[in-house]
C-alpha cells in the first residue's frame, strides 16, 4: 500500500476509533432516538453530495463549451462516483440521489423534516448560510458540520476536497448501529425498512466500490507531493473530529429527552 496512505490512516485512526465507539450509539433504543440522530445526520447526506459536486466541478469539465480538463482518469474516478451518489435506486428500483433516498427513509419514520428543507429552500433562494441556519433552526451541532464540509468545498484545493471525502466522510457507522435498526425493524418494519436499506446500501455501494475509486482518486491527485499528502491529513482530521462533535449534538438532545421521562 501506498506509504501515505498508511501515514494518513495512522494519524486519522484514535478519530475514527473515538467516532466507531462513541456513546451516541449506546442510548439509541427506539423511533424517537432514531429520528432525532436523522434529524442532524441528514445534513450531513446533503452536503456530502455538495462536496461529491466541487470535486467534479473541479476535476472534470461542466460548463460550455467543453475543453478536456484534467486527467482522464480522475474525470472517470469521480464521475463514477456521482452516477452511484446521485442517480442510485431505492429499495423499488427507482432512481435516487442517495439523499432524496434518506429524505424517504425519514418520512417513513415520521422524523422531523422541516429543518432540512426550510433550510434548503433558503439556500436555494440565495439566503446566506448563517441566516438560513437560524431561520431554520438548525440544531448547532449540524450547523458546524456543515461549515466545516463548506469550508473545504471553498479551498477550491482538489487533493484537500479528495482527502476529505476519502478518509473524513468513509462509512464510519458500526455493527453496534446496524444492529439496533435490525431489532427496530423485527417490531416496526414500517417505520425503519427504507432506513435500514439506506444504511444497507450505504456499505454496499460507498463502503466498497466508491472508497476503492476514492481511494484511487486521493492518491493520484497527491501523487508524491509531502504538502499535498501533510494538507491531506489535517484535512481529514477536522472532518472526523467535527463528525464527533456531531455525534455529541445527537447524544445531548437524546439524552435530554430521556431524562425529561
Amino acid at each position: 500500500m501506498n506509504k501515505y496512505i498508511e501515514e494518513i490512516k495512522t494519524a486519522i485512526n484514535p478519530l475514527r476509533d473515538q467516532i466507531i465507539h462513541h456513546k451516541v450509539y449506546r442510548v439509541i433504543t427506539d423511533m424517537t432516538d432514531i429520528n432525532i440522530f436523522m434529524k442532524y445526520h441528514v445534513f450531513a447526506v446533503w452536503d456530502f453530495m455538495s462536496l461529491l459536486k466541487s470535486l467534479q466541478n473541479n476535476l472534470t469539465c461542466t460548463t460550455i463549451p467543453w475543453f478536456p480538463t484534467g486527467s482522464a482518469d480522475t474525470r472517470f474516478l469521480i464521475n463514477e462516483i456521482v452516477v452511484g451518489e446521485e442517480s442510485d435506486i431505492d429499495q423499488n428500483g427507482i432512481r435516487k440521489s442517495h439523499f432524496e433516498l434518506y429524505l424517504d427513509a425519514m418520512k417513513q419514520s415520521n422524523a422531523d423534516t422541516t429543518c432540512i428543507h426550510k433550510f434548503l429552500d433558503l439556500v436555494k433562494n440565495q439566503t446566506y448560510f448563517e441566516q438560513a441556519f437560524i431561520a431554520a433552526n438548525v440544531p448547532h451541532a449540524a450547523q458546524q458540520f456543515v461549515k466545516n464540509t463548506f469550508q473545504i468545498i471553498q479551498s477550491n484545493q482538489p487533493h484537500i476536497q479528495a482527502a476529505t471525502f476519502t478518509f473524513g466522510r468513509e462509512d464510519l457507522i458500526p455493527g453496534m448501529f446496524h444492529a439496533i435498526i435490525n431489532d427496530i425493524d423485527k417490531v416496526q418494519p414500517d417505520k425503519i425498512a427504507v432506513f435500514k436499506y439506506y444504511l444497507e446500501r450505504h456499505i454496499e455501494v460507498d463502503g466498497d466500490h466508491h472508497s476503492h475509486l476514492a481511494l484511487e482518486m486521493t492518491e493520484q491527485l497527491c501523487q508524491q507531493d509531502e504538502k499535498k499528502w501533510s494538507d491531506a491529513i489535517e484535512a481529514s482530521k477536522a472532518s472526523l473530529q467535527s463528525r464527533i462533535y456531531l455525534w455529541d449534538g445527537v447524544y445531548d438532545e437524546i439524552m435530554a429527552r430521556k431524562n425529561q421521562v
